[in-house]
């Protein structure tokens, strides 16, 4: 379901009451002239209908460059980026985020720098860039605390609080809200305690705990609504609806969930409107209308299609690439007409033979930078793709799905990650756990193994998506060993790496495996094998390897394995376990 976020040029949930009387001013002329930029970022800041929103930002961007004001065209990039990130339009958001990036570089506006990277994580991961995600929220992080920019700083905390939603991990989530939270309330700042409370209660949701879920987001929905700020509502309403879902409640669950679908399209809210469509969709398959069901689930994809146009983002990437070395030609250019005439002939001489020089080393370059390009690009790919699909994928441009009748997977989690967590700063948290999962790459590549994904503490790989491949399930233990090992390891390591236990979970079955999306690559597996080995782990202990009775009939040969017993799984009922102890071979 869709999150709402933190805009760090200042929440984009706008106070229509204040952009009523602004305008009314506006519109008469009835104001001083120096007054006319702050009239117009506040406009474009605080408007609830976004094409309007457009409208004043790209009047301000053209008065504040005859102005020379270097503050209003960074702001005006700043609010035209964060009304096309609500229009959906992710393509044109960049495009303003980048332009206001490049004025801050040049005139060392730090803190909107900090803002603007903010910004931008936001857009990435909402397309599902997490390696951009990251880099950009450590920049703003890093930024920001250097300016002791309090709001800036807890927006971005904040807006990392949600990615972590998003990718599942509540109790990682509530680590970076709670931290935001303390900031807001010392500030005395509303609209980011109304967020916060939003924010929280979503997680709480997520968490199952639906009274306190329910609690928190009616109090942030009362002083949202105060605010004249509907955007994040309308993500509240689906949430609130899916509680009552779960109560039986159907009634309720459909008007909260039509609720929501209004108010996004009343003022535009594209990315809702398609999460609201979603919901109804959900909601009536729950209740065996499947024709309703299909009906609006028809529409969620139209809407959510065109929220994420990640191949418009890349042609405006490369527009920029080409602009920027046009730029720099014309530099060259002008500075060639400033030579001495007198050395008009000499310089021609020397400038066709340079040019035929270049023009020899260019050629040469080139045919090297594909070569090197093409290598990069096949890497690239071998690191998101096992090498066998990679190379369907070069081959035909796509790849079939594939069922695999054994393969052996594995969870991992670090155990309290979020009571441990929360005494770290946001820069030594990423810190750690890239340290952890870096380390956990090197094992997986070591015994042949893939990675699949990470999500948030959790770390994810299988073993015998290669065919003829029998022991995929003894190199899966293998490779457990030495990530408990690493993991005691670094209790003693002098680096300033937080220390956690970890638990690990592996199952062995069928799956089907395949490639998701045609424009951004990503890998994953799916089936009941998934689900089961995911339950592995949360019924494992700190420091200990927990399998299912299929894993351990593959590996009772080579382990030692302690049985322990039937125990009662979450949507599974009694299932086998055992804990694996130690290799028979001491060789192993």
């Amino acid at each position: 379901m869709g999150f709402f976020c933190f805009f760090a040029s200042g929440i984009y949930g706008q106070n229509q009451i204040i952009a009523d009387s602004l305008e009314t001013i506006y519109n008469s002329g009835n104001f001083e002239e120096k007054d006319r930029l702050q009239i117009l970022f506040n406009l474009a800041k605080h408007h609830a209908d976004i094409q309007k929103s457009l409208q004043y930002s790209n009047e301000l961007l053209i008065r504040a460059k005859e102005a020379d004001s270097t503050e209003r065209i960074i702001g005006a990039y700043m609010e035209k980026g964060s009304a096309y990130r609500l229009k959906g339009d992710l393509s044109k958001a960049l495009e303003s985020f980048f332009e206001g990036v490049k004025i801050a570089k040049e005139k060392e506006r730090n803190r909107d720098l900090g803002l603007l990277y903010s910004n931008i994580a936001i857009v990435y991961s909402i397309m599902g860039d997490d390696q951009n995600t990251i880099l950009n929220y450590k920049n703003a992080i890093s930024i920001l605390k250097e300016e002791n920019d309090s709001i800036g700083y807890a927006n971005t905390l904040e807006n990392l609080g949600n990615y972590n939603f998003e990718l599942g991990q509540a109790d990682s989530a509530l680590v970076f809200f709670k931290q935001s939270g303390k900031i807001y309330k010392a500030l005395g700042y509303k609209r980011g305690i109304a967020y916060n409370l939003g924010n929280i209660g979503l997680t709480y949701a997520l968490k199952g705990e639906n009274d306190i879920a329910e609690k928190n987001i009616g109090l942030a929905t009362e002083m949202l609504e105060e605010l004249g700020d509907y955007h994040p509502i309308c993500v509240y309403l689906t949430y609130i609806s899916d509680i009552y879902a779960e109560r039986g409640d159907w009634d309720a669950a459909f008007g909260f969930a039509h609720k929501s679908l209004d108010l996004a399209n009343q003022y535009s809210l594209k990315k809702q409107i398609s999460d609201a469509y979603k919901k109804l969709s959900e909601l009536y398959e729950k209740r065996g209308d499947t024709k309703e069901s299909l009906k609006y689930y028809k529409s969620h994809i139209a809407f959510r299609d065109s929220v994420t146009n990640i191949g418009v983002v890349q042609e405006m990437a490369n527009q920029r690439a080409n602009y920027e070395v046009a730029q720099k030609q014309i530099e060259v250019d002008l500075l060639n007409e400033k030579k001495n005439k007198q050395d008009i002939i000499f310089t021609a001489m020397i400038i066709i033979a340079g040019l035929t020089i270049i023009l020899l080393l260019t050629l040469y370059w080139y045919y090297r930078a594909i070569s090197r390009e093409k290598k990069t690009s096949e890497n690239l790919l071998l690191n998101i793709l096992p090498s066998d699909t990679a190379e369907e994928l070069k081959e035909f441009g796509k790849v079939q799905a594939k069922k695999f009748d054994s393969v052996s997977v594995l969870f991992t989690d670090f155990k309290d990650f979020t009571r441990y967590s929360s005494s770290l700063t946001p820069e030594n948290l990423v810190r750690s756990v890239d340290y952890y999962f870096s380390k956990f790459d090197e094992v997986i590549g070591k015994h042949g193994l893939e990675k699949i994904k990470t999500m948030g503490d959790s770390y994810m790989c299988a073993g015998g998506l290669h065919f003829h491949e029998d022991d995929h399930a003894i190199k899966m233990m293998q490779a457990s060993f030495e990530m408990v090992q690493i993991m005691e390891e670094s209790k003693n390591d002098s680096e300033n790496i937080m220390a956690y236990d970890i638990r690990i979970g592996v199952n062995t079955g069928p799956v089907v495996a395949g490639v998701v999306g045609t424009k951004k690559f990503a890998y994953d597996i799916w089936g009941d094998t998934v689900n089961v080995a995911s339950r592995m782990e949360s019924n494992s202990e700190r420091g200990k390897i927990n399998i299912s009775q299929n894993t351990y009939m593959l590996v009772k040969d080579t382990y030692d394995c302690e049985y322990r017993g039937e125990i009662e799984v979450k949507n599974k009922g009694m299932m086998k376990m055992y804990y694996v102890n130690n290799a028979k071979d001491s060789t192993i």
